[in-house]
């Protein structure tokens, strides 16, 4: 039988959270590119080409923030991390990496703030200039999320990070993924005068 504390699902749903955010961020920078008028887009298949990016982006973003959200929910079942909800909400009360903590925290309002921001009702009360201005703090979120993961213990106990461990290569790797095509579509914007 397995022996699976709380806070060991709380570290597996953040690695999955992880890989899902910087999954939906590269969708997001494929929707902000024009994907349609590049040459590759025509020698796919059929298929592919008729899947509804911007709606799987969307959807993709919930799931990340369910995975987000249900994260520390984990902790709060876990004698042994002695994490509350206020520690979750105001970091400032974590009993353990205050800052690392917070890193996730602002990370998970950033989420909710990009979320909202995206509904039809919130999104008709503002221009396109200022929801995109409020959208682009998807990129710092992502990156936040991903080195919270990098950063924090995964027994909660401030040792020093093995950075060389499984989980943490894993958000590493998302990390250099999200950084690269962050400067990606700089350049493409750069180059195209597309916002």
């Amino acid at each position: 039988m397995l022996n699976i504390s709380f806070l060991d699902l709380s570290a597996s749903t953040g690695l999955v959270a992880t890989i899902v955010l910087t999954f939906n961020f590269l969708l997001g920078m494929m929707i902000s590119t024009n994907y349609k008028r590049q040459t590759y887009w025509k020698t796919l298949p059929k298929k592919i080409k008729n899947i509804n990016l911007f709606n799987f982006h969307n959807w993709t973003a919930y799931f990340a923030l369910f995975l987000v959200v249900l994260h520390p929910t984990f902790l709060l079942f876990d004698a042994s991390t002695k994490f509350k909800f206020i520690d979750i909400i105001f970091p400032i009360n974590a009993p353990t990496q205050k800052i690392f903590v917070a890193f996730g925290t602002l990370s998970m309002l950033a989420i909710f703030t990009v979320l909202i921001t995206t509904q039809k009702i919130v999104r008709d009360k503002m221009s396109f200039r200022v929801w995109k201005n409020i959208h682009l703090i998807s990129y710092a979120t992502a990156m936040l999320f991903v080195v919270h993961g990098i950063v924090m213990d995964p027994l909660l106990k401030n040792r020093p990070v093995d950075i060389f461990d499984a989980e943490k290569v894993v958000s590493e790797v998302c990390l250099i993924v999200l950084i690269a095509a962050s400067y990606a579509r700089y350049k493409f914007h750069n180059k195209t005068k597309i916002v």
